[in-house]
C-alpha cells in the first residue's frame, strides 16, 4: 500500500554511544510529517491529507509559514488533518512539538493535472452531460468549465430484499420496509460521492448508514466499512481517446459493497474512454488522492478490472508502484500496445492476405497459421485491429476535428500510438506519434510449414505478399519498420509491461472464463495469462506472485456473480491482510509466498468440480484438455509466448531448416527476406528492462 512507499523525514536527537540504552525512549520523541493521501511530490488540487506523530498532542503545524494546526485532529496514532490552500509547485510542511521539528516538501499540481503523463490532450471533448449517475438517474450536466469539472454530489441508494438497487428516501428518518441486509447483517445502504479529477469524472462508493452516524472523516470511518478498497478499472480500447467519458469502471456491484469494501474509478480508467496506461494511471492516482482525503487511507487497494481493465492493472502496478496493493485481472493482457497490437494486427494482414491470395488455402490451415482454436478469431481479430487506424473511431468528436489525410491532415488521429504520442514522441518528418510497430523478419507460418500443414509454396507466397501498413495503416506490399525511438520509449518507460517494475512485490490473481472457442472469435484468448506468466519468470526469475484461476463462460467474462471469481477476491483480501501483517526483514518475493493463504490453489472448474492442478500448457492435464490455450500468429511464427520482441534481432536463414525446398524456392526465401529473418532466441532489438517507476513526462 501507498503508505509503505510514502516519504516520511525524521528528524531526532543524535545518540552517541554512552546513551545507546535509551534509544528506545528518545525514538517515541521524535516528530514525523507524511501525507497519507498520495506522495509528497505529487499532490494535487491544493490539499493533502497529513499525519503527524509526536511525543504528545500539543503539536504546531505551519505550511509556508502560516499556523494550520487547527485543522489537525487526534486519531489514536497521532493527529490527522486535511491541510488546504497549498500553493502550485513546492510548500514546505513543518511540525514541531516538545522542542523538537521536521519539514517536509510537498509538491502541488492543478485539479485538473497533468502530472506525470505529459501536455493534455487535445482536442478534448466533455461528456459530462451524458453521463449517467448510476442508481439515481439523471446526468451531471454541462461541465463548470473547459476541464470538464462537475459540482461535487452525494448520494445515497438502498438494496432492496428483492435485489435491485434504489436511491434513498430523501428526508428518510426510519429504514425503508424492502431494505435488505449485508453480509455481516448491516443495513445495505450506500453513500457514493462524484467529483472530478484530471478532466474526469471520479465516483467512490461504500456502505455507510446516514441514521446511524454522520458522514464518514478520515478520523471517523463508516462503522459497516471493512477498511479495504477496490479500484474499478474499465475495459475497451477503440474510441478510447479525446474524450472524458460516460461512465466510471462501475462502483455499485452489490457483491463488493456487501463485502464491506469501499469502491472508487473514474471515467478516464475506462480504456474504451481513455486507451492509455499513462493518463489512467495519473487518474486512478488522483482519484485515489481524493478517497483517502475523505475517507482515510485504506488497509489496502485491489485494482480489479477485465480486458482493458487488465492492462491499466497490470501496467499501472508495474510503472507506478504503491497506487495498488494487489491486482485481480480477468480476461487478461499484457497491455495493448504489443500483447494485444501485434496479434491482432497480424490477424489483420493474414486475414486480408488469405482473402485476395490465388492459392487454395483450407480454412483449417488458415487457422493453423494463425494459431487461434477457432478460426472465427482471425476476421474478428482483422476487424479489431482498427484501433491502429488514425481515421476509425473518431464518432466522439466533430468530423471538422478528425484527422483525414486529403482534407484535414493536421485534425486529430484516432489511433492508439497518436493517443500515446507523449510517451513515444513525434516523427518530425509527419508530426504523426512515433510506431513501436514492426514485421520485418517475420517468417508467418513456419512452425505449421514444418509440420506439413502448409505447402512451401504457400509459406513462400504467404511471407512474400503478406505486407505492413502505412503510417494511416493503409495496407502496403512492404513489411513495416518500426521507429527505433518509440521501440527503446517502449521498454524503458513501460509502455511494453516489463514485469520486475512494482508487479514483482504485489500479489496477482488472474481469472479467466475461457473464450478461445467462442464462435464469434473473441479476442480475449488464452495464451496472454501465459504471456504475462513469462514476462514475470523473465524479469524476476519467478512468477510465485501469480495465482490463475479458470472456468468456462457461464458467468460470463468477468462478473461478480461467478463463484470462482468471488473466491479470488476472498482470497485475495486473505492474501494482502496476512502479506500486511509480515514485519519481517525477508525479501519481498518471500513474504508474498508465505503469505498466499491455504485456500488459493491455481487450477480450473470442470464438470466434476475444481481441478486443482499448475495451469500450463501441458496437453496431457486436465484444464488443457478442457480447455485448451490457443496459439497466436507470432508464436506459430517461432516467437516465444512471452510476446515481448517488438522488433526482432535477424539472421541469415540456414538452408538445413527448410529440407523440402527445392533450389528455386531457396533462392525465393532469400529475396523474400533479403536482410535476414528473425532469431527468436535472441532478445528484440533494443530490448531492456524499465528505466524505472514513477516516470514523468514533460508538459
Amino acid at each position: 500500500m501507498i503508505r509503505s512507499r510514502s516519504v516520511r523525514l525524521v528528524v531526532g536527537l543524535l545518540v552517541g554511544a554512552l546513551v545507546l540504552p535509551a534509544v528506545p525512549a528518545l525514538a517515541s520523541r521524535e516528530v514525523t510529517l507524511e501525507i497519507l493521501s498520495s506522495r509528497p511530490d505529487k499532490v494535487t488540487a491544493g490539499d493533502a491529507l497529513v499525519h503527524v506523530d509526536a511525543p504528545d498532542d500539543r503539536v504546531r503545524v505551519t505550511l509556508n509559514g502560516v499556523d494550520v494546526s487547527s485543522v489537525f485532529t487526534a486519531d489514536g496514532d497521532g493527529l490527522t488533518g486535511l491541510v488546504g490552500n497549498l500553493r502550485l509547485g513546492s510548500n514546505l510542511l513543518r511540525a514541531e512539538s516538545d522542542g523538537r521539528s521536521t519539514t517536509l516538501e510537498v509538491r502541488n499540481y492543478p485539479r485538473q493535472g497533468p502530472v506525470f503523463s505529459g501536455p493534455h490532450e487535445q482536442p478534448f471533448v466533455c461528456e459530462t452531460a451524458t453521463f449517467t449517475i448510476p442508481v439515481i438517474g439523471g446526468t451531471l450536466g454541462a461541465p463548470l468549465d473547459a476541464d470538464c469539472t462537475v459540482a461535487p454530489r452525494v448520494d445515497y441508494f438502498y438494496r432492496t430484499t428483492a435485489g435491485p438497487f434504489v436511491k434513498w428516501p430523501a428526508g428518510a428518518t426510519s429504514y425503508p420496509a424492502d431494505l435488505a441486509k449485508t453480509d455481516s447483517g448491516d443495513p445495505f445502504i450506500v453513500r457514493m460521492e462524484t467529483g472530478s479529477a484530471n478532466r474526469a469524472v471520479v465516483q467512490t462508493s461504500m456502505l455507510h448508514d446516514p441514521l446511524r452516524s454522520a458522514a464518514p472523516t478520515p478520523t471517523r470511518r463508516s462503522h459497516s466499512w471493512n477498511g479495504r478498497a477496490i479500484f474499478t478499472l474499465g475495459g475497451g480500447c477503440a474510441g478510447g481517446w479525446y474524450r472524458s467519458g460516460t461512465t466510471t469502471g462501475g462502483v455499485t456491484d452489490a457483491f463488493l459493497l456487501g463485502r464491506g469494501y469501499a469502491l472508487m474509478s473514474s471515467s478516464l480508467n475506462v480504456f474504451g474512454q481513455n486507451c492509455n496506461d499513462l493518463t489512467a494511471a495519473e487518474s486512478a492516482m488522483m482519484t485515489k488522492e481524493l478517497f483517502v482525503e475523505h475517507y482515510g487511507r485504506p488497509d489496502f487497494t485491489v485494482g480489479f478490472g477485465c480486458s482493458g481493465g487488465s492492462y491499466q492493472a497490470h501496467q499501472i502496478t508495474d510503472n507506478y508502484p504503491g497506487i495498488f496493493d494487489g491486482i485481480v485481472v480477468g480476461c487478461s493482457f499484457p497491455e495493448v500496445g504489443f500483447g494485444t497490437v501485434s496479434f491482432i494486427s497480424d490477424s489483420w494482414l493474414l486475414d486480408s492476405y488469405f482473402t485476395k491470395s490465388n492459392l487454395q488455402w483450407t480454412q483449417e490451415q488458415k487457422r493453423q497459421v494463425a494459431g487461434f482454436q477457432t478460426y472465427a478469431t482471425l476476421p474478428s481479430m482483422a476487424v479489431s485491429a482498427n484501433r491502429i487506424d488514425p481515421r476509425l473511431n473518431c464518432s466522439h468528436l466533430p468530423p471538422a476535428q478528425r484527422y483525414d489525410p486529403a482534407t484535414n491532415p493536421r485534425g486529430a488521429r484516432c489511433d492508439v500510438f497518436d493517443h500515446t504520442i507523449n510517451a513515444y514522441g513525434a516523427d518530425p518528418s509527419t508530426g504523426f506519434a512515433r510506431r513501436p510497430l514492426d514485421n520485418v523478419g517475420v517468417q508467418y507460418g513456419l512452425k505449421v510449414l514444418k509440420s506439413g500443414v502448409i505447402t512451401p509454396a504457400q509459406f513462400l507466397d504467404l511471407n512474400e505478399r503478406v505486407g505492413g501498413f502505412d503510417a494511416d495503416a493503409n495496407l502496403v506490399p512492404s513489411r513495416t519498420v518500426a521507429d527505433p525511438q518509440a521501440v527503446r520509449a517502449a521498454y524503458r518507460t513501460g509502455r511494453l509491461t516489463y514485469g520486475g517494475g512494482g508487479l514483482k512485490d504485489v500479489p496477482i490473481i488472474d481469472y479467466r472464463a475461457y473464450s478461445d472457442t467462442q464462435s464469434y472469435g473473441d479476442i480475449h484468448v488464452r495464451y496472454h495469462t501465459f504471456s504475462m506468466r513469462a514476462r514475470l519468470q523473465k524479469a524476476n526469475g519467478t512468477a510465485a506472485n501469480q495465482v490463475s484461476l479458470l472456468e468456462d463462460a457461464t458467468y460470463g467474462l468477468f462478473s461478480t456473480s461467478s463463484p470462482l471469481l468471488q473466491h479470488a477476491i476472498d482470497e485475495m483480501d486473505r492474501w494482502l491482510t496476512q502479506l500486511t501483517a509480515d514485519t519481517t526483514s525477508r525479501p519481498r518475493i518471500d513474504k508474498i509466498v508465505a503469505a498466499r493463504p491455504s485456500g488459493l490453489v491455481e487450477g480450473c472448474r470442470a464438470p466434476e468440480g475444481f481441478v486443482a492442478q499448475p495451469l500450463n500448457r501441458d496437453p496431457e492435464s486436465r484444464c488443457e484438455k478442457l480447455f485448451p490455450s490457443a496459439s497466436f500468429p507470432r508464436e506459430v511464427a517461432g516467437a516465444g509466448v512471452a510476446a515481448d520482441v517488438i522488433k526482432c534481432k535477424l539472421r541469415t536463414p540456414a538452408r538445413a531448416d527448410y529440407p523440402g525446398f527445392t533450389d528455386a524456392q531457396w533462392h525465393k526465401l532469400l529475396a523474400i527476406f533479403p536482410s535476414g529473418v528473425c532469431d527468436w532466441s535472441k532478445p528484440g532489438i533494443g530490448q531492456q528492462p524499465l528505466a524505472g517507476t514513477w516516470i514523468s513526462f514533460p508538459n
